[in-house]
Parts: C-alpha cells; structure tokens; sequence
C-alpha cells in the first residue's frame, strides 16, 4: 500500500510550482558551477527557506555525481517532535513538485530489526522541515536517474547514542552506492533563538557570529566527535543539525574508506549589527574519499 508524505512546505518555504523551482535549482547549481564527483560520500546542507538558504544548498548538492548512486540517507535533525532516538519514516513515497522520491523499504526493515529505531507517523514526518528542504535539490540532481532515500529523523541523542548509531550506519557509506545528505543550519542568533553570543574582539557582530561558525566548521573538518562535543558544551552555538552532524561524525570514524568533510560555502540570512537584528547561518560541505 502506498503510504504518501505530501510536500508540505511547498507553496510557502518553497515554490510549489514545478517549473520556476526546477529553474531556481538549475541556476543555483550552474551559479555553483561545482565539478560532480563520484568521490563525494555525502553532504551537510541547510534547510531554511529557499529564499533564505536554496543558493548556499546548491554548494552542496552540485557536488554529486548521481551515475552510480542508488540509495540516499537522509539525516535531519527534529525540531518539533521530541524523541532521545532516531526515527524511521513510515511513508513508501515522498512527493516534490518536481518528482517523487521512493523510500527504499528493504534498507528501513533492516534498520528497524536493530531495535534502535522508533517509527514516526505521517503527522510528524510533514511537520518537520529539515529532511524535506533536501528533497528538491535531490530530485533535480538525481533527474533520470532511479535513486531511493532512507529518511531517519534524528532526535535529541546522548553522546552515547550517537556514536552508537553512528557505529550501526557505518557499514552503509563504505558502499559507494549509497550516499548521506545531513540536514543543518548553523548559529540562530538573535533574542528570538535565545543566543546572543558575542566576542567583541571580532568587531561587528555579524563576524562574531561567523568567527564562531568557523570555529565550528573547522571542528567538523578534523572529524574529531569529542573537539566537536566540547565546543558545543562551550560555546553552545545553535546548530540545530548537531545531533545528525555528530552521528555521521562517529560513522566516519567507523569505516574502511578514508572520507573527510570539507565545507565549501558559507553565508548568513542577514548582517548582525545591534542586540535588535538577529540571523541564521548556512553552511554547505562535501564528505569526500580522501586517496
């Protein structure tokens, strides 16, 4: 029985209309003008609106070469349905208005027998955000080529928890058909995300702001979970795709194939300047077979 999640952001977090958004993606990726290469495992991407974030995104999306892979893993974080697990989609199909994704059912049985997952309905699978902001750029880079996803909603995991499943999705980025989309923004700042971090010694705060974003992203760079770990625990930067980046962290360090991750764009929906503004960071990288 076909059990369909409706692209429930489109029409307000995107256009649902398929041709201006096949548009808007194609000029994102030729503006990107990034080589696709069959060495990139997997990205980490933003999932604000478009209008917000759909021009960083295409830094990591344009970097995938869609020949020989037949199955994505999606990674995002969830932002209104609390679980300390990971959860599994229960829909067969997840619908864009640029074409339908199947969801490889065979792989999400096998991870349900590990008694690790929880599963999610429908209700909260179209409520949530993260995994669906990738799900357009996917469909127009896998255009014409038949591809499945693995949607798992990553809830708010321990330490513990993360390198465990971490440890359990392993075994899938050693095989070059497979490949992981990791769903994140980076710093919320403002009084309405409740962070308002700033080291005056960077000037403005839009450049605190990005200072401490790099020092991040320098982090997830090294593939260092416990540096990773540590300086959320300092600095307790916003990043709503921590749990998601920290698992796929731990499955990098639990595999055959040598992968670094390097981030390739960076910007912020708007400038900091007084406690009054506020903005959300986005960030794009590729995990790449490092030879």
């Amino acid at each position: 029985m076909e059990i369909i999640r409706r692209a429930s952001h489109a029409g307000s977090w995107y256009t649902d209309n398929p041709k201006e958004l096949a548009e808007e993606l194609d000029g994102w990726l030729m503006e990107a003008g990034l080589p696709q290469s069959s060495d990139v495992r997997g990205v980490i991407a933003p999932h604000a609106g478009y209008s917000y974030s759909g021009r960083a995104a295409a830094y990591a999306f344009g970097n995938i070469d869609p020949t020989n892979i037949s199955r994505v893993f999606l990674l995002g974080p969830s932002h209104h349905y609390y679980t300390p697990k990971c959860a599994l989609s229960t829909a067969t199909v997840y619908k864009t208005p640029i074409g339908d994704l199947p969801i490889e059912l065979e792989v999400i049985e096998e991870l349900k027998a590990t008694g690790k997952f929880e599963s999610m309905n429908l209700r909260v699978d179209e409520a949530e955000h993260s995994m669906e902001m990738h799900l357009p750029y996917l469909a127009k880079v896998f255009e014409g080529h038949p591809v499945k996803v693995v949607p798992i909603l990553v809830g708010s995991l321990s330490a513990e928890n993360e390198a465990t499943y971490g440890k359990l999705l392993a075994k899938y980025i050693d095989d070059p058909q497979n490949f992981f989309s990791v769903s994140s923004d980076f710093c919320h700042w403002g009084s309405r995300f409740n962070y308002m971090f700033y080291d005056k010694k960077y000037g403005a705060i839009h450049k605190s702001i990005e200072a401490l974003d790099k020092m991040g992203m320098d982090i997830i760079e090294t593939g260092d979970t416990d540096a990773f770990k540590a300086y959320l625990s300092e600095y307790d930067n916003t990043i709503c795709g921590r749990h998601p980046i920290s698992v796929f962290l731990h499955m990098l360090r639990n595999i055959t194939t040598r992968i670094k991750i390097k981030f390739l764009r960076y910007e912020q929906s708007s400038k900091c300047k007084t406690t009054r503004d506020s903005s959300v960071s986005y960030a794009s990288a590729a995990a790449k077979v490092d030879a």
